[in-house]
């Protein structure tokens, strides 16, 4: 059914009047070329605006990398700070000694059970930490808090804006874990939710870093703490400039803040986006919500943090819509233009043509006095011109047809008696043959048997297939013929592997040469000429070459055979009648295809190399 469909649509098209034809033809050539520029416009502009995007968003989230990253590094340095300032680390042993020696008595440390000695030391020891602490916090803009734990989690503190945690007995014990193995590096933890002294809930990310004596033995612990509100601003401007949405996480995948600060805290490690955000840096694309969002990400090699731009692909291809919306109908302008156009040239190109087919139908009808009026040189005036004289040639040969019949009839004739001919001329032989046996002359009657054999194979239809071993049975046949005109003087040497013996060729294409070669490379300073066949396989072709050893030509003469046999002219037989090389090389090109032939090579007093190329085995010709 679709074969049929097709074949009818083809055939509503096919007989379509010129004008409209030249109108589809029209459309057709203006609105493809539109419309394929249009299209490939809008993919690459969109394309381009895509790759520009990345790249520039990645360059955005590397600058606040670098931002994230030098704070965090401020952040590291600050916590290295108690290592060399004395009076914390005094202050600190001194208040290790103190509750080391309460629990040794196992008194309380409540306020009320405080000797007035205890409360003046714990004072004492409370402002040597926390005045260090203020300088501290006030080093670095932006730290939320610095907290300073000794070897028993009794903490002092520094606020800029008075949130302190509610939690500090729990942070510290999370913390002191999270260090016990390490040797004093800092280390930084991503947010966390706690509650403040103020009663509302705060996001910090920590740096915590053990601290320890001149002997390297922990004497406590310092945890600065920055409020995720420092990466506000760099995360704000960030999705400004791409108009997307960002996430900052760490390398376990916990969500270290994000725009809209419903993901703070959360883990995302087993969600789709956060596992297709593999390796240092990239972009991908996904949907959620039935909306195509383009994915751009890097990581930190200092904090192994990494950032997460999701960008609407509607928000990179709005100003692309808009260029797509102004060309199409820029587009649509055109072809309508075009086709007011096109309707009037399609008038006035067919109106001439109708003139004729009426004339046409005329001439149908049998009138041959009409005349075409040729008004233009254009190709109408041209048609016209040729209509005239195609009408007048139509009367010289009303006029001329019995003499082209009574040629046929002739031709006819001829083909007939040349029919005969071959069949009286081997008859003929072959009573020669028999009366030359009954007389005991022997070797005339091989000749003549040799001679028939030829003729016989030479004149049957040479547009007929043989085998390769009929074929080479030929050329042996005729070189023995040779051999008998002139004695000896042809040696001929075939070298063909007998699995080619039913390969099928066409008839007549080694003996042209080989009488090429006995005709016009005969050397009369040699006593007996060597002609060989050797074949060779390639990958892709058979190559026969058939050589002798006579006297060869020289650049000029095998320059001009090789030009001549290249030349498209119809394959002619020789003045005596025989088959040339031109022939055999043309034959077997028209029977094989173009990759196939007859190339000569040769040097004088060297002999000559014909090469002879034909398909592989049970190759099939290209005409049958």
């Amino acid at each position: 059914m679709k074969v049929k469909r097709n074949f009818s649509w083809w055939s509503i098209i096919a007989d379509m009047s010129m004008e409209r034809k030249l109108l589809l033809v029209f459309l057709i050539i203006i609105t493809l070329p539109l419309s394929f520029i249009s299209v490939i416009t809008y993919k690459s502009y969109s394309g381009s605006i895509q790759g520009n995007t990345i790249a520039y968003s990645e360059k955005l989230i590397d600058q606040m990398m670098d931002g994230i990253d030098d704070y965090i590094e401020d952040m590291k340095r600050i916590s290295s700070m108690p290592a060399y300032v004395n009076d914390i680390k005094q202050n600190l042993i001194r208040s290790n000694r103190y509750y080391e020696q309460k629990n040794i008595m196992g008194g309380s440390s409540g306020s009320a059970s405080l000797s007035p000695g205890d409360f003046d030391l714990l004072l004492s020891i409370q402002r040597g930490i926390e005045g260090n602490i203020s300088f501290i916090n006030n080093i670095k803009s932006g730290a939320n808090s610095v907290y300073i734990f000794d070897g028993y989690g009794n903490g002092y503190y520094s606020a800029k804006d008075g949130g302190v945690r509610l939690d500090l007995k729990e942070s510290y014990k999370f913390w002191s874990e999270q260090t016990k193995d390490s040797n004093g590096e800092a280390l930084l933890f991503g947010t966390q939710a706690y509650t403040s002294n103020l009663q509302s809930t705060r996001y910090a990310f920590t740096v915590v870093r053990k601290i320890v004596d001149g002997l390297w033995n922990p004497i406590g612990l310092i945890a600065v703490e920055a409020n995720i509100s420092n990466m506000e601003n760099q995360v704000t401007e960030l999705d400004n400039v791409t108009h997307g949405k960002s996430l900052i996480v760490d390398e376990k995948g916990t969500v270290v803040y994000d725009s809209d600060k419903s993901l703070l805290t959360t883990d995302i490690s087993h969600s789709e986006l956060f596992q297709k955000a593999a390796g240092i840096a990239g972009s991908f694309y996904d949907t959620v919500d039935n909306e195509e969002r383009l994915n751009i990400y890097s990581s930190s090699t200092k904090t192994n943090w990494k950032v997460i731009i999701s960008i609407p692909v509607d928000e990179l291809t709005r100003d692309v819509k808009v260029t797509r919306n102004v060309t199409l109908a820029a587009t649509l302008s055109i072809i309508v233009l075009a086709l007011m156009i096109s309707i009037i040239l399609s008038f006035a190109l067919t109106k001439p043509l109708t003139q004729m087919i009426q004339l046409m139908k005329k001439v149908q009808g049998g009138d041959l006095d009409v005349t075409f009026r040729v008004q233009r040189r254009d190709e109408i005036g041209l048609l016209g011109h040729q209509f005239n004289r195609m009408l007048a040639r139509i009367r010289q040969l009303i006029q001329d047809i019995y003499q082209i019949e009574e040629q046929k009839k002739e031709a006819e004739l001829q083909a007939l008696q040349s029919q005969i001919n071959p069949h009286f001329i081997y008859n003929t032989l072959e009573s020669i043959r028999m009366t030359a046996e009954l007389n005991d002359d022997i070797e005339a009657a091989d000749m003549i048997s040799i001679l028939g054999k030829l003729l016989r194979y030479s004149t049957s239809d040479v547009t007929s297939r043989t085998t390769m071993k009929q074929e080479l049975g030929y050329v042996r046949n005729y070189v023995e013929l040779l051999n008998c005109r002139y004695p000896n003087r042809f040696l001929l040497q075939i070298d063909v592997p007998p699995e080619l013996d039913n390969y099928s060729i066409i008839k007549l294409v080694f003996q042209p040469i080989i009488e090429n070669a006995a005709y016009h490379g005969l050397d009369d300073s040699k006593s007996q000429m060597h002609l060989s066949i050797k074949c060779e396989y390639t990958e892709n072709m058979l190559l026969f070459h058939i050589r002798d050893d006579g006297c060869g030509m020289d650049e000029a003469t095998l320059d001009k055979l090789n030009t001549a046999m290249e030349k498209e002219s119809p394959p002619k037989k020789s003045i005596i009648g025989g088959i040339g090389m031109k022939n055999v090389h043309q034959r077997v090109r028209l029977h094989y295809g173009a990759a196939y032939g007859i190339k000569v090579y040769s040097e004088p007093g060297n002999g000559t190399d014909v090469i002879l190329s034909l398909p592989l085995l049970e190759a099939e010709p290209m005409l049958g």
